[in-house]
Parts: structure tokens; C-alpha cells; sequence
């Protein structure tokens, strides 16, 4: 192998971890390893809380939500399992703070009539941890706010609410030019409620709020309105207006939780049209704004941050290394180890830039029983604390508690990217693991 096969897309063929060392040697990316897993278990401080170890479940959405936003009993069974498996954080998904902001009609949507069923889902959550991983074993909850912008489809019928044009995501969402943008005085209004949906999030007992800011929704296309005029758009520190203040007003009006966001720190977009990139190619990131930003959550008190790249319905291979595209969307134009040390290299400058914040990485599934080894090398280096896993968790809920007892993942129980899951999620179905979970969820018969 040689480094022109960066730009071809490899399945996953792993069986020992001599042959993947291999490959990333003969890529030459710079990818860290580590045979030795303990940093990962050891605790993390964020803040005033302490998780019990270093390994996180991603906000995953499902499409399992009732009418009204409240979770359903899938949910409930998604959450119970992921705090059975002994993560010490539990980052749970989107969840819609206006109606017209949801994804789908079964995202979570958080109100006043259904914050009750919140409640009840972070109660089972917190029991499923203390019964499978003792009463001492805490994790920390925290519930990501959002607007979904120009991906809403709240009756299930696009609906988009954009943040400024973008020649690319238009064509996608069937608009142009003459299609209206979000107002200030909207954004204005939209912050409110975040923070109305941040108090409610404190009465169900999350511990933390995530104002999402990433893979293109509002709050993420705002960080890259350089098209737009008034007080959102422009100069960087109006980008950074809605998030930031919207940040602030939270921390301020609900002590009661932390404020934190999950960002992304390079969209994949070209300039202007997105954020932490190149100015000459969107294939390359450009991390002096992040950088900027990041150094801002910072100073506002963010005790914890989450890092991510890339818009999914985009180019969805910068986020998501896989094994296979969701049918329809675009092939991979390169090997996914390069991509998996694209997120290396994003995270590690950050982190290193701002260690007295937690970072949060992403990026890890796809190597599926080794990346234990990835994430050991990359916490114990200094350029990440939390090693974040996502579709894996979908396959595999419990592949912390199997790393405390047994110091290894089982390769029959991991994620096989084979992007099942995202493809029932964007067919609007109940999404889970195909695979591993094939008694629940399956795809529809070909018509």
C-alpha cells in the first residue's frame, strides 16, 4: 500500500492490530496508539462533576420520539441500555426547543406538557447505571438543544429555516435565492427559547445542556454566515452572537445546569459558505476561527465541549467514516483511516490549544474492538479527554462496562459501519443497529 491509496476507499478488514499499524504507517497518518486502555477508565473532572471514566455516548438520534416530542418506550430502552454499559457520560440527542424546529415528527421535542416523560427517562437512565455498575457509579447527562434550520421537517414535509444561502445545501432542500432567512428578531425570540427549554431540561434532572452547533443545523450555519447582514451575520463576533449569547443567558438564568455545545469545527463547505475552512479549499480546515471560539467557551465558564466535522447530508464521509454510504448519498473519496486522522488532528489542536477544557472527540466507531487503543493514546497525550462513540453505541451499549471487566471490546458486538442505522433514520423509521439489534430494527423491503 502507498499514500495514493488516500483517496480510495478501503472496507474495514481488520482482524489483528499488526495489519491496521500497518496501514497507518503506510498512509502515513498520524494516528496515536496505545496497547495499554487504563487511561480511558480513569475519571475526568468537568467542572464541579467528576465522570467515573473517559468514555461517552454521542447524541444519536432515532426517530423514536412520541407525537408530541415526549421519548417513547424504544427510547426509554436505548438510554437503560446505554447507562447498563457504564459510560460515564450520556450526551442525549437532539431534541427540538420550537416545533417548527424539528427534524422529523418523531424527533424529541421538549415543552412544558411533556416534561414529566423527561423526567422519567433520566430516572431510568440514572437507575440502569447504579443497578448494572453499582450506586457509586454517576454518570453525567446531558441534553442537546436544538433548531434544525434548513433540515426541519417537522410534519415530515421539508421545511426549511435558513440562516443565510448556501449554493450548495439550497440545491439540496430544493430553495433559492429569493428563499427568506431566519430575521434577527427571530433568532432574538429563538434564543429565549433555548433557555425556556434549558429550565425545563433542569426539572427533568439532566445535569447539563448542549446548545448544538453542529452538522449544519441553525446554530451550526450561523457560525458560518459571512453572507449575511445584521447582528448574526458578518464579522466573526456576530457568527458567534447566537451561540454565545444564547450560552450565556443560560448560565446565567438556570444555574441549575451547565451549558456546553457540540461544535463543528470544520464544516467541509467551501468558503464562505462554512465554518473552519480554507479559504481557497474546502478540503482542507482552516482552524483559526475555532480556535477563537473555542478560547471564548473557555472564558464563558464551558466546563466540558464536543468536536465534531462536516455536514452529513453533505459530504457525509467527513463526520462518519464508513463502510458503506447510505444509498443515495455520495461514495467516500478516500480511505476512512484518513478521515479518522482528520479528527485526530482537529481535536488534538484544540485540545492542546485550551487544556483547561474537556474535549469530547468523535470519530472512533469505524475501527471498531481497536479503538480503545486510539482513544488510550489520544487521552494519555493530552489531546482529548472524553473518547466519544456514536453508531457504536447503537451496536454496542455496554462496550464500556466490557472494557472495565474485561480490558477489551468483543470484535462479534461491534459496529460494522454498514450505515443501517442512519439509513432508517433518514427514511423517517425507528433507528437502531441493524445488525446487533436486528430483532427491532431492519430495514423496509425493497418496493
Amino acid at each position: 500500500m502507498t499514500a495514493t491509496d488516500r483517496t480510495s476507499h478501503r472496507r474495514f478488514h481488520y482482524r489483528d492490530a499488526e495489519v491496521l499499524l500497518q496501514d497507518i504507517a503506510d498512509l502515513d497518518l498520524d494516528i496515536p496508539w496505545d496497547d495499554n486502555i487504563d487511561p480511558l477508565l480513569n475519571p475526568v473532572n468537568i467542572g464541579s462533576r467528576q465522570l467515573p471514566n473517559r468514555l461517552a455516548v454521542h447524541p444519536m438520534e432515532a426517530v423514536d420520539a412520541e407525537p408530541d416530542g415526549a421519548p417513547g418506550e424504544l427510547a426509554v430502552r436505548r438510554y437503560q441500555r446505554y447507562a447498563a454499559g457504564g459510560s460515564g457520560l450520556i450526551w442525549f440527542e437532539a431534541t427540538a426547543v420550537v416545533p417548527e424546529g424539528r427534524a422529523n415528527p418523531r424527533q424529541f421535542f421538549l415543552h412544558e406538557h411533556n416534561v414529566a416523560a423527561f423526567k422519567r427517562l433520566v430516572t431510568a437512565t440514572r437507575s440502569a447505571a447504579n443497578e448494572a455498575m453499582g450506586s457509586d457509579h454517576n454518570p453525567t447527562v446531558v441534553l442537546q438543544l436544538t433548531h434544525s434550520g434548513r433540515w426541519s421537517k417537522p410534519d415530515g414535509t421539508p421545511r426549511p429555516i435558513i440562516g443565510h444561502h448556501n449554493p450548495k445545501l439550497d440545491l439540496l432542500v430544493a430553495i433559492d435565492e429569493d428563499h427568506p432567512l431566519i430575521s434577527d428578531g427571530e433568532l432574538d425570540q429563538l434564543q429565549t427559547a433555548f433557555v425556556s427549554a434549558a429550565k425545563l431540561a433542569a426539572m427533568a434532572g439532566f445535569d447539563g445542556v448542549d446548545v448544538k452547533a453542529c452538522h449544519g443545523y441553525l446554530c451550526s450555519e450561523l457560525l458560518a454566515a459571512h453572507t449575511r447582514d445584521g447582528r448574526y451575520g458578518g464579522a466573526f463576533e456576530n457568527r458567534m452572537r447566537f451561540l454565545l449569547e444564547t450560552s450565556r443567558r443560560i448560565r446565567e438564568e438556570v444555574p441549575e445546569v451547565f451549558v456546553t455545545s457540540r461544535v463543528n469545527a470544520y464544516d467541509g463547505l467551501p468558503y464562505p459558505y462554512g465554518f473552519g475552512v480554507d479559504g481557497e479549499s474546502e478540503d482542507k480546515a482552516d482552524l483559526e476561527e475555532p480556535l477563537r471560539l473555542f478560547g471564548q467557551l473557555l472564558t464563558q465558564g464551558f466546563p466540558i465541549a464536543n468536536v465534531t466535522l462536516g455536514v452529513p447530508y453533505f459530504r457525509p464521509h467527513l463526520g462518519r467514516p464508513f463502510n458503506r454510504a447510505v444509498p443515495g448519498s455520495p461514495a467516500a473519496p478516500e480511505h476512512p483511516l484518513v478521515g479518522i486522522a482528520r479528527f485526530q488532528h482537529v481535536t488534538g489542536r484544540l485540545q492542546s490549544a485550551f487544556p483547561g477544557l474537556p474535549l469530547v472527540g468523535t470519530g472512533y466507531s469505524w475501527l471498531r474492538q481497536f479503538f480503545p487503543c486510539v482513544g488510550a493514546a489520544a487521552v494519555r497525550t493530552g489531546a482529548v479527554s472524553v473518547v466519544g462513540l456514536g453508531r457504536m453505541a447503537f451496536a454496542y451499549p455496554d462496550f464500556a462496562k466490557d472494557l472495565i471487566e474485561h480490558g477489551r471490546l468483543d470484535s462479534r458486538k461491534s459496529c460494522v459501519g454498514c450505515s443501517g442505522c442512519s439509513e432508517l433514520m433518514s427514511a423517517s423509521i425507528e433507528s437502531g443497529c441493524i445488525v446487533r439489534d436486528s430483532e427491532l430494527y431492519c430495514l423496509p423491503s425493497p418496493q
